[in-house]
């Protein structure tokens, strides 16, 4: 007669808080005995997918991450580059999709504020936010009411603490409906000498924990929220406890805090307090330090009483940090804490056992484990992959067997849209640093020292990009397809471009088919950096995107980080200009499968992408940064969603001027996504120059038409007027959100 293994789970304790058998049993090895309650709820948090990536760091490990000029790469609160002048620029992009699904509000606004602290737990001081935001159908009254928090949520954070949201998307699709994409990207400057990473250092030093109480708030939400998608049985209001709740009031005296801290060379390490909370900051800067630490629990400060031990080190309570200190220095920093308003307590010692232990009051050892088995540790899944039983099904069926429209001119006014009603709730214009805002390609600031406030002359560009559509039809391609848009959105405004973080947003990884997209769109990603030269320095990602047993479709979100070398004058707007030429720079393949035309016409997840030569695109951005940097360029716009149709059209609203277009040969040339392409409005008396200039790049491109009146002709395909375009891209989003009855 056989008997049970050793560790076999006592109860059903840890499949409740989002753990396996397996796992179980290898955390019971690990300490030799059964986990305590304390001791499990620590494991499940840094164990979960969220804080361990156990399902995706087999693949994520084949991003070019190296460059001369990177400082800090993956793996630490954000990615660090030498942006020169002495200047250290950090970016970090983070996912909180989960928490506004179910409270749309503070799960936006707490993305915000949990991204600007992974900016300043490295040294550098936040200066802008992009947000990409991904929502269910506008006619869906949940979808609007999720829209409306969000927005809100991050407006309202934003704002009030001081840091300008410049960029970002706003896309709706039935593939979000009950699942949105909450995404925010920050950027932080610093000087290089105030660099400094979370370690835990030196026997006898001191973990201070600064900012808010800690309260029942966001308790478990990354093994709660973050691991597992939504069912039909699961109510909002049972998960609304895990959502975390933000005081961006707080976070601004935080902020100050801690850079001061970091100034005076105080802190030895700096965490933030995100995902997992204490069990988190403690047992990383532990483990990255070769340390151990003593936590005394019941030192810390509480906003609820009766709270027990595992609450206190799993919540999730926003504006929180942790600080090592040396015991010399600590009266200093409690004098910087009390000036700044921001509490301060000693809550830990760090050891040389390599152990992570919770004590309460009496010296009790509630908690024991080894510090680098919380995060190191972690279980690593090569989770099974396979491609769609249906794949080659789904390429035959090509978008070309598609009736063509006789007048694309309806089509076109289906596609635009303009999502300012969204931006113009932010303040993108805090610190005065922005030269291009939100609406452009890519957002532009001045580069100013961090330190003394002056200005180099230089500039850095900033944009987020994604496609699902593209992604659906083809993970490896559209990831790609991706990097490139967002390598030409840099280009536009004359910036090349030095680092990337992305935010992997897929569906459940347990489903082979999820696991197959995500390792196609890792490689996807991959080739483009590589071939564009451009270091993968940090990133994120979101797992179990799935509701009702439905996964998202694959959406990759990009973030691209460029230096303008000259910032002499204001880039090239998004709009054409009276009297110009149209000059349309990279080859066209008028395949429209994965595009917006096809999606409408329910042709969607199928067929095969355009070509795309990598190094072609990467010759048209030098060709198209070089002809804006000489000052060729009246106007200039990235071809992606929508096409060469929806590209016109962008830029013949925002000029209040029409085109008449010439050499498109049907409507496949005309609403084609293929990559790599940029369209160029070029001044009568700069067009010789430019074509000389693209000549000697060896960049396929043509003259495609000429601007002038009140209307976009393109040969016998459409015609509409721009009063026509302007109405419906700028009416669409407020009309609709104005629509029936939002529902919680």
């Amino acid at each position: 007669m056989s008997s049970e293994p050793e560790f076999s789970p006592p109860d059903e304790t840890h499949l409740s808080l989002g753990l396996t058998d397996d796992e179980f049993v290898r955390i019971a090895e690990t300490l030799g005995r059964h986990p305590n309650h304390l001791e499990l709820a620590m494991y499940s948090v840094m164990w979960s997918e969220h804080c361990s990536y156990k399902s995706s760091r087999i693949h994520l490990r084949r991003f070019p991450t190296e460059a001369p000029w990177v400082l800090v790469g993956p793996g630490e609160g954000a990615g660090v580059v030498d942006v020169g002048d002495g200047i250290a620029a950090a970016l970090r992009i983070e996912s909180h999709n989960h928490p506004s699904a179910i409270e749309p509000y503070q799960g936006a606004a707490t993305g915000v504020g949990g991204i600007l602290r992974d900016i300043f737990s490295v040294g550098a001081r936040p200066i802008a936010v992009m947000d990409p935001l991904r929502f269910g159908p506008l006619e869906d009254a949940r979808a609007r009411w999720v829209a409306e928090g969000v927005v809100s949520g991050i407006s309202g954070y934003g704002n009030s603490v001081g840091v300008p949201t410049v960029g970002g998307e706003t896309v709706f699709d039935e593939t979000y409906a009950d699942n949105p994409l909450v995404n925010v990207l920050c950027l932080g400057l610093m000087p290089v000498e105030r660099l400094v990473l979370g370690r835990a250092e030196g026997v006898g030093n001191l973990a201070v924990l600064l900012g808010s109480t800690t309260g029942r708030d966001g308790i478990g939400g990354v093994s709660v929220l973050a691991s597992a998608g939504f069912s039909d049985e699961e109510s909002d209001a049972e998960k609304r406890p895990s959502v975390q709740v933000g005081d961006p009031f707080e976070e601004k005296r935080l902020i100050e805090a801690c850079l001061e801290l970091l100034d005076r060379e105080l802190a030895i390490g700096v965490q933030d307090l995100g995902g997992a909370g204490i069990t988190c900051a403690t047992s990383e800067t532990a483990a990255k330090g070769g340390a151990g630490m003593d936590v005394a629990v019941d030192v810390v400060p509480r906003r609820q009483p009766g709270m027990e031990p595992f609450e206190v080190m799993t919540s999730e309570s926003q504006e929180r940090m942790l600080a090592i200190v040396t015991p010399e220095r600590l009266d200093e920093v409690l004098d910087i804490a009390r000036r700044w308003e921001v509490r301060a307590t000693v809550i830990g010692t760090v050891t040389g056992s390599g152990r992570l232990r919770v004590v309460d009051a009496s010296g009790d050892v509630l908690a024991d484990v080894p510090a680098k088995s919380l995060e190191e540790d972690a279980p690593l899944y090569d989770r099974p992959r396979s491609a769609p039983a249906d794949l080659e099904e789904r390429r035959s069926d090509r978008a070309a067997s598609l009736d063509a429209p006789g007048d694309c001119g309806p089509d076109l006014l289906a596609l635009v849209g303009d999502t300012r009603w969204v931006w113009s709730q932010y303040d993108h214009m805090l610190f005065l640093n922005t030269v291009v805002g939100p609406g452009g390609d890519a957002a532009v600031l001045r580069l100013k020292h961090p330190t003394t406030g002056e200005d180099t002359g230089r500039g850095l560009a900033l944009t987020t990009d994604g496609n699902h559509l593209w992604c659906a039809v083809d993970p490896r391609v559209g990831s790609a397809m991706t990097v490139a848009e967002s390598l030409l959105n840099l280009a536009v405004v004359g910036a090349r471009p030095v680092a990337m973080v992305n935010c992997m947003n897929f569906g459940n990884p347990e489903h082979p088919e999820v696991m197959w997209q995500f390792s196609e769109s890792v490689d996807g990603l991959s080739e483009a950096l590589r071939i564009f030269g451009v270091p993968c320095i940090g990133g994120n990602v979101s797992l179990y995107n799935e509701s009702r047993g439905r996964d998202i479709d694959p959406t990759p979100i990009v973030g691209l980080l460029g230096v303008v070398d000259a910032l002499d004058r204001v880039p090239p707007p998004v709009a054409l200009t009276e009297g110009a030429r149209l000059f349309l720079v990279g080859r066209t393949d008028p395949v429209l499968d994965g595009s917006r035309w096809a999606a409408r016409r329910g042709h969607r997840g199928r067929g095969t992408l355009p070509s795309l030569d990598l190094h072609a695109v990467a010759g048209v951005a030098g060709a198209v940064r070089d002809a804006v940097n000489a000052c060729l360029v009246a106007g200039a716009h990235d071809v992606g969603s929508g096409g060469l149709a929806l590209t016109l059209a962008e830029m013949a609203v925002n000029g209040g001027v029409g085109a008449t277009v010439s050499l498109i040969a049907d409507h496949g040339e005309l609403f084609s996504e293929s990559g790599g392409r940029v369209l160029l409005c070029v001044a009568e008396q700069h067009a010789t120059s430019l074509r000389s200039l693209l000549e000697s790049s060896e960049v396929a491109h043509q003259e495609i038409g000429s601007v002038g009146g009140d209307r976009l002709s393109v040969g016998g395909l459409l015609d509409v007027t721009v009063a026509e375009l302007a109405d419906a891209s700028q009416s669409w989003l407020p009309d609709a959100l104005g629509a029936g009855t939002t529902q919680g």
